[in-house]
């Protein structure tokens, strides 16, 4: 290959067939989510729900939260795992286990605590499993993971329990559609697509917003065909998961949850390999506050890239198991795949513009000659490949909101999230160095809903109980606000 066209032909060969895979596989989610169909709620009294909330350093946004759980879904018993916070997190975790017979709090010391979140899930799980008669059907018991910053609509926990998702046996797990808005307090409508709130529409930061298509487009529609490959991934926020489920993997790996970066994604994984189902429903949602600047959201998508990265030793497990079926196993592939396509891709494009480059100014006639011999045919690729699978949720978006957002809005976003998908860019570039340097530590997301909790006076803090009980399944857990 020492002539540079050949160089070029391979180039150009590479980028084509990284964006036709990618081109192929926005239009099987996209046909997918056109035809997605609906779940309907059924009666809850069949399952108990334990909701577990994480909580490190959360106390601008914890006690609304809490509140929000117990006073929406007063049956659900609400556990508040204190990862050894720094702040008044845990003065407020026990006022509120005073106030709520049906909110437990688990707290964390160091050194063991901020391991991670599923470290404190894992408490949680231990926790809820204490509390539980020997009778306990654990079937029907369903653990629901919900952030410190969210509120579920009032409708979730019925939906869940519908006909296709817990109500039926065979579904192990459901996670829930995910929405981003700037303030969840404002909320004033359960709808999970044509989400209400007390703002006017179109009045959150472009940035939110963007991230809010992006979950309510997207990732919405991978999900959706991941119903039809039965790969359906776990979310870190609004995910469900039955008891039993979580004992199964348990029962091979001693906890549920694990130390990836990504571990809602690796729960779900946890859940195919034992012989469970996955489920999604986009008939329910999950709000969380968006994240505002650019930073801290490269911050948290290069922990979830990285996380991905983590979950490509899973791959043979996925491709050989025999719980696994073929179409999943092949979806997984695809989605492992992507933070390294993304790094390949970001060498394999600028590499193959720049030799174009190169040959447009070399040919005779220079740049005209180029283009009048045929490299005119470089731009509609270019435009199918690199713009229309980013510009077309603008107008997908404002659809699936039922005009939640104006026409312009609309081709704003549409335009936005061109720009914004190139920028994540930068988060995978992120994770790669990091896994370079064998770093898995990271500075958790700082969170706000409104205006901060009202300090806690100082001698109140001395003299609110910090409390332990001898059953407490590790040393330097506890839990307070009822019997275990």
């Amino acid at each position: 290959m020492d002539d540079p066209r050949s160089w070029l032909a391979l180039l150009n060969t590479a980028a084509f067939l990284l964006c036709v895979a990618f081109l192929a596989y926005v239009g099987l989610i996209t046909h997918r989510f056109a035809r997605r169909g609906t779940h309907l709620p059924a009666a809850r009294a069949d399952h108990a729900f334990h909701l577990v909330v994480p909580c490190l350093d959360e106390e601008d946004v914890v006690t609304g939260t809490v509140e929000h759980l117990v006073t929406t879904f007063p049956d659900a018993v609400v556990w508040c795992v204190d990862d050894a916070s720094a702040d008044a997190t845990g003065e407020l975790l026990a006022q509120l286990a005073r106030t709520h017979p049906r909110v437990r709090v688990v707290t964390r010391r160091l050194p063991e605590a901020r391991q991670g979140k599923g470290a404190a899930l894992n408490a949680a799980w231990r926790a809820i499993d204490a509390s539980l008669g020997a009778g306990a059907d654990r079937t029907r018991v369903v653990v629901g993971v919900v952030d410190a910053d969210a509120r579920l609509d009032r409708s979730c926990l019925a939906t869940v329990c519908g006909p296709t998702l817990f109500g039926d046996p065979s579904v192990s797990a459901v996670q829930v559609l995910v929405r981003v808005v700037e303030d969840v307090d404002a909320l004033t409508s359960t709808c999970p697509l044509r989400l209400v709130t007390a703002r006017a529409p179109g009045d959150d930061p472009l940035l939110v917003q963007l991230q809010d298509l992006e979950f309510s487009g997207p990732i919405a529609a991978m999900q959706t065909l991941r119903r039809t490959t039965g790969s359906v991934g776990m979310g870190g926020n609004g995910q469900f998961t039955r008891l039993s489920a979580l004992d199964r993997i348990a029962a091979e790996h001693d906890v549920p949850w694990h130390g990836s970066l990504l571990e809602d994604f690796e729960l779900g994984l946890h859940v195919l390999l034992t012989g469970g189902r996955t489920e999604y429903c986009g008939d329910a949602f999950v709000a969380q506050t968006g994240l505002r600047t650019v930073k801290p959201l490269l911050r948290q998508r290069s922990r979830w890239a990285q996380g991905g990265m983590q979950c490509a030793r899973y791959w043979w497990q996925v491709v050989t198991s025999p719980h696994v079926p073929l179409t999943a196993a092949l979806e997984i592939t695809y989605y492992l795949s992507v933070p390294w396509t993304q790094l390949v891709g970001a060498l394999v494009f600028p590499a193959a513009i720049a030799v174009d480059v190169h040959y447009a100014l070399a040919t005779a006639g220079g740049p005209a000659g180029w283009w009048l011999s045929g490299a005119w045919g470089l731009l509609p690729l270019a435009v199918l490949f690199g713009l229309v699978p980013h510009v077309m949720w603008g107008p997908l978006y404002r659809e699936a909101t039922g005009g939640h957002v104006t026409r312009r809005r609309a081709a704003l976003l549409s335009v936005a999230n061109a720009a914004y998908a190139y920028l994540l860019q930068v988060a995978v570039w992120w994770a790669f160095w990091r896994t370079l340097r064998g770093r898995t530590d990271w500075k958790k997301t700082a969170r706000r809903t409104g205006p901060p909790a009202a300090p806690v006076a100082p001698a109140a803090r001395t003299a609110l109980p910090r409390p332990r009980t001898p059953e407490s399944t590790e040393s330097t857990e506890s839990t307070a606000g009822g019997q275990r």
